[in-house]
């Protein structure tokens, strides 16, 4: 396996790494964190086509793109540095005669965490909030809720959801995955690891069950040693100081892998397939601040650790696909870059 590395863009607290397939292909998209960020789209063979999503806005970690869509998408804006996000809101964004147009469509105070699952021919919109208030950084008094809706067909109407459970304190953590052969969001808290399991029909209600118990910071899924079970990836605590990788055991789970290097202030993992082989790829954003990717030898029976990259202290990643390359998309946040990384046999 060969990784080469390209720098996109200096970007000030680079905080949101996504993607979006628009008329010409699969572009890389990273936002900033800080108030004034931008946020840049970048395609192209060798990611030359750089497009500005907004010039100015800031508070971004999540952008996800509409299903069935040609570049449409959703995005988070105003969550601010010091969790400094009362007026954190959701904007719909859209490219019309090459110009793209961003229209609010909810104000949620402290949405960090969102996304758009199907279920039975349904779009449904998800969304964590870290907390419901707070008095100062570390005033933690005011859990953080799950709100879910149907996503309207006509955004221009605006989203509607309503929660859907409550008491999630540090409620930071989120993947898309499979729980019990449906698709599930699953956020994580200080109480562990929830999936959020949508209706199994038009009109009904969504049921969330506990998968975990802990204080967990970040939660990724895949299957990693092709048993074709998925194994559970988490960052502990909340901006934790531990890695682990879990496996089914029974009606519980077994710790089989924990990164034995220091680490600090550990924010960003994703789970899934690099080049057919399953991985967990990890974003530190202190001490040595590394980008590292985790894999399973079947042959030796282990677990194998590889370092990408360092010193740059990446706060989220995304992974898209082009023919014979997988791109890992990295906002390297504590440089201030916005990279991607190309991964190749």
């Amino acid at each position: 396996m060969k990784i080469t590395k390209k720098v996109l863009d200096e970007m000030e607290r680079c905080y949101c790494a996504s993607s979006l397939v628009l008329g010409d292909g699969s572009y890389a998209v990273l936002a900033g964190e800080a108030i004034g960020a931008p946020c840049y789209a970048y395609g192209g063979a060798g990611f030359e086509k750089k497009e500005v999503i907004w010039p100015s806005a800031g508070g971004t970690m999540s952008l996800v793109q509409i299903p069935g869509t040609e570049g449409e998408f959703l995005a988070v804006q105003n969550f601010f540095p010091g969790f400094k996000s009362e007026g954190a809101k959701i904007v719909w964004g859209r490219r019309e005669a090459g110009e793209w147009i961003i229209r609010d469509v909810l104000s949620l105070p402290f949405v960090h965490r969102f996304d758009i699952l199907e279920a039975g021919g349904v779009r449904y919109f998800f969304a964590a909030t870290l907390c419901g208030s707070k008095k100062e950084r570390e005033d933690w008094s005011d859990p953080g809720k799950l709100y879910a809706c149907e996503l309207p067909d006509d955004l221009s109407q605006g989203i509607h959801p309503v929660p859907i459970m409550s008491g999630l304190t540090k409620n930071h953590g989120y993947c898309r995955g499979v729980w019990k052969g449906r698709v599930a969001a699953f956020a994580t808290c200080d109480a562990g690891i929830y999936a959020a399991l949508p209706p199994e029909h038009k009109g009904g209600e969504w049921t969330v069950e506990q998968v975990m118990e802990g204080a967990i910071g970040e939660v990724a899924l895949c299957d990693i040693d092709g048993d074709g079970e998925d194994e559970l990836a988490t960052i502990e605590p909340f901006h934790g100081d531990a890695f682990h990788i879990y496996k089914r055991d029974g009606e519980g789970w077994k710790r089989v892998y924990t990164y034995t290097r220091p680490i600090e202030f550990a924010h960003a993992v994703w789970g899934g397939k690099l080049l057919g082989r399953g991985a967990f790829v990890v974003g530190v954003r202190r001490k040595n601040c590394e980008l590292f990717m985790v894999q399973y030898d079947k042959a030796a029976g282990e677990f194998v650790t590889t370092g990408i990259d360092q010193a740059v202290g990446t706060s989220n990643v995304a992974v898209f696909s082009r023919p014979e390359v997988e791109v890992l998309v990295a906002a390297n946040h504590t440089k201030n870059e916005a990279a991607v990384y190309l991964i190749t046999e």
